[in-house]
């Protein structure tokens, strides 16, 4: 039997995967380890391996193009084997209905005794509970946007989701008619629960559903039967788009409304684009307020005219830099950032690294001190050690270590596990395994995800000082300018020293400026001394 190898699930925020380039071609033998494709995500480059052995009868995506999560990549199976019904499958395309049980006086046999239906087979797609943040196990369905029998589109705002950090829309990806709705509004799914199912109007899924929750793959479904035909009133042509319903209330997402909230923007001014002109996070993303006319007066003096050639270029955005720029408007529009700078003294460590260097089997880096220095400050300060949760503050046991590295598509950040528990070279030796790993598209998700602080380094980019935006989930992060020769009075006279800046944005919602303080403090100690660290 052929096997179907889907875009997979590659990273927590990942919504669809461009082939960047194929490993093997139609007729290769394929082995259930071999690497396929290489896949680029909103974070990195990864490799997507079939996890099957036999022979690559079928490629979905050419190098260069997209696939959104779980559509159809490649199929492997026994050379000559057809594979078309697979392929209907996919496209929608109409399949003959399972035949009919006769009528029997008999009492109806188990479940576990009836044909396994899939969704293949009928042509539908079901939409599972998504993973929509590092920390999630279940969502709760805050509203339905859609109702069984509504015709949906692939990039239809379906349901809003209450996570552990915020309420998200969840997108079908999937043309055709809402078939099933599988958790009532309220009510919570874990992750990977049948929450919907889409298909062509009239499917019977009554086997499909039985296949399911005989596998325990969907939780108890609401009491939702398909409707009865609705009427639908003519509207008259409107002078301009409205956002009230009805009852005058506004209509928009809980999500467009936070978000809407949080930068200031007025609802009443914002044109909704989804259904009956409600407003969605896209309407607020895009909103721009009506610039004020300009009321400056040209000036008298004579105008010098200068002739030139206009030109521009656009550079199609990657997923990682979408994902970047989305993540990090939303952690600064949602977290209340402040900033704490501190000086520190790096003469002792200069000196202390060189003396390592000599010894160590890797090269210890200042960015290796400051990862080290970092987790035996979080150890002392906890709370920094944290992160926001919307209604409590989860306080870490554990340090992971985030550490920032710019690659051609965009920002990416490797977290070094347990950094508190390993010693300076252990450090140095994993932090450039993920570099490399990084730069050489190998870095997995388990690499990139987890962190609990994060440290942003650009002082070997000659970088004297600059804030940071919190990397989500962290509570904080720590911004590294250049190390600086500056000159400073020594008893009667004058003479030089190293100074490096350093600078700590805060999330205010759970680290006070007294405990960002403290750290810093502690941070300033273990740099200016590294012998301590060593203890």
């Amino acid at each position: 039997m052929a096997e179907v190898i889907r875009m997979p699930l590659l990273s927590d925020t990942m919504t669809e995967g461009k082939i960047v380039k194929w490993n093997k071609n139609i007729g290769d033998a394929v082995k259930s380890d071999d690497v396929l494709a290489d896949v680029e995500t909103d974070k990195a480059t990864m490799e997507v391996v079939g996890y099957a052995d036999g022979t690559l009868l079928y490629v979905g995506i050419k190098e260069g193009e997209a696939a959104k999560i779980n559509e159809i990549i490649a199929i492997v199976g026994k050379p000559g084997e057809d594979i078309q019904s697979y392929l209907a499958a996919e496209a929608g395309a109409s399949t003959p209905d399972p035949a009919p049980v006769a009528p029997s006086a008999a009492p109806a046999p188990a479940i576990s005794q009836a044909p396994v239906i899939t969704p293949e087979q009928l042509g539908v797609t079901v939409i599972r509970m998504p993973l929509l943040s590092d920390t999630m196990t279940s969502g709760k369905i805050v509203q339905w946007n859609k109702n069984v029998g509504d015709a949906v589109k692939s990039d239809d705002n379906l349901a809003d989701v209450e996570t552990d950090k915020a309420t998200m829309e969840v997108v079908g990806y999937a043309d055709g008619t809402l078939l099933h709705i599988g958790v009532a509004e309220g009510e919570s799914a874990k992750i990977n629960d049948v929450i919907a199912i889409i298909g062509k109007a009239g499917t019977d899924i009554t086997g499909l559903l039985a296949s399911l929750n005989s596998n325990g793959n969907t939780p108890a479904a609401a009491a939702v039967s398909a409707p009865a035909p609705v009427a639908v009133a003519a509207i008259a042509p409107a002078a301009a788009p409205s956002n009230d319903s009805t009852d005058g209330r506004l209509k928009a997402s809980p999500l467009a409304k936070i978000l809407a909230k949080d930068k200031g923007i007025d609802l009443s001014k914002v044109i909704g684009s989804g259904d009956g002109g409600r407003i969605i996070k896209k309407d607020v993303d895009d909103f721009k307020a009506a610039p004020v006319a300009a009321q400056t007066a040209a000036p008298a003096a004579a105008k010098i005219l200068v002739s030139g050639q206009e030109g521009y270029t656009d550079t199609q955005l990657t997923s990682m830099r979408k994902t970047i720029a989305r993540r990090l408007g939303e952690s600064m529009f949602t977290a209340p950032h402040f900033y704490l700078t501190m000086e520190i003294c790096m003469d002792n460590a200069i000196k202390a690294r060189a003396q390592m260097n000599e010894v160590s089997p890797t090269k210890i880096s200042f960015q290796d001190m400051l990862i080290k220095a970092s987790a035996l400050a979080l150890k002392k300060h906890p709370a920094v050690n944290s992160s926001w949760m919307g209604d409590f503050i989860r306080t870490y046991d554990h340090v992971h270590i985030g550490s920032a590295i710019a690659l051609p598509e965009g920002l990416i950040v490797p977290v070094l596990r347990f950094a508190d528990q390993k010693s300076l070279s252990q450090i140095a030796l994993e932090s450039k395994e993920l570099y490399d790993k990084a730069r050489n598209k190998k870095i997995q998700p388990q690499d990139f995800t987890g962190n609990t602080f994060t440290i942003s380094n650009l002082g070997m980019m000659d970088i004297d000082e600059f804030t940071a935006i919190i990397n989500p989930p962290d509570s904080c992060i720590l911004a590294v300018g250049k190390i600086k020769e500056v000159v400073v009075r020594k008893g009667e006279g004058f003479t030089t020293t190293q100074m490096m800046k350093v600078t700590l944005s805060c999330d205010h919602r759970s680290v006070d400026g007294a405990v960002g303080a403290g750290f810093l403090q502690t941070l300033k100690k273990y740099m200016e001394n590294p012998v301590v660290m060593l203890v």
